[in-house]
């Protein structure tokens, strides 16, 4: 019920109040039901107006929930973008640093690839010398070298000389069994070749390059060793295990393999099959 009937209500008790005693009775009776509206209305009223209230209550409630949950983020949002300022300021200060380093160690690196440069050079230049002086002391080595072997080849040529007798040597041209090697040195006026001391043994050796049949065998009984000249053995210059007999080896060689165990200028004699051929050594 709205205030406008309200009055009209009171308006018409006022009006019934002066009719006369008649009436009373009955203007009592809607008093009474007219208050009773009236505070109907007015609790009804009072209700809505509690409820507009607790609902405004409410909405401000969550309007500054709102507002402090936006200031809130736009403070956070906020700091993020003042944190991520520094961080770029950082990077871009350390992005400077690292250029500037950057250029300090390509300065450095082209300093040292020019002194590197510069002492590959001189190296080279070194080396070249070096190469020069080496060669220099090769050759003088060599003519050092030459010169002794000369020295001592005529040396001990000219102590053979005394010690081998005053023969000559050579050596066959062809491969021949013993015994035809010995027909080719006496076809020559010499014979195959007799070493009866150690200094000849050694001349001898410093001469032949190869395998070479010497004027010594067993021929005519085994274990006895003669010279070609019917002279007996007195020193032999054996390698090691020989003379071994094997397989009927009657004639003596001198052999030039270095590499052969045991192996020196005074151990070199072996003991062969005579049908072998080889060169052999003869002496005038």
């Amino acid at each position: 019920m709205d205030l406008e009937t309200i009055y009209e209500n009171v308006k018409r008790r006022d009006i019934e109040s002066t009719t006369g005693p008649q009436t009373q009775s009955h203007g009592q009776y809607e008093g009474k039901d007219l208050k009773r509206r009236g505070s109907r209305c007015l609790v009804l009223i009072t209700v809505g107006l509690g409820l507009i209230c607790v609902l405004l209550l409410v909405f401000i409630i969550l309007l500054h929930i709102t507002i402090t949950a936006e200031r809130d983020l736009i403070k956070s949002y906020k700091n993020t973008v003042e944190e991520f300022n520094q961080t770029i300021n950082s990077l871009q200060d350390n992005y400077t640093d690292l250029m500037t380093e950057k250029h300090q160690l390509q300065n450095n690196f082209n300093s040292l690839n020019k002194k590197k440069l510069e002492l590959e050079s001189k190296v080279t230049s070194l080396s070249e010398e070096a190469k020069k002086e080496s060669s220099k002391q090769h050759q003088y080595t060599y003519v050092f070298m030459l010169l002794f072997r000369f020295i001592f080849d005529a040396h001990g040529f000219i102590k053979c000389m005394f010690l081998c007798g005053s023969g000559r040597f050579f050596i066959s041209t062809e491969l021949k069994s013993w015994s035809d090697s010995r027909q080719y040195c006496r076809d020559r006026g010499a014979d195959l070749l007799i070493i009866n001391t150690e200094e000849k043994q050694r001349f001898i050796s410093s001469l032949v390059s190869e395998r070479v049949w010497i004027g010594l065998s067993d021929r005519e009984q085994e274990g006895i060793m003669k010279w070609v000249d019917n002279s007996p053995l007195k020193q032999g210059f054996w390698l090691k295990g020989e003379p071994n007999n094997t397989d009927n080896e009657d004639c003596i060689e001198l052999n030039y393999n270095r590499e052969k165990p045991g192996w020196s200028p005074l151990t070199s004699w072996n003991d062969c099959s005579c049908s072998e051929k080889i060169k052999g050594i003869c002496e005038k």
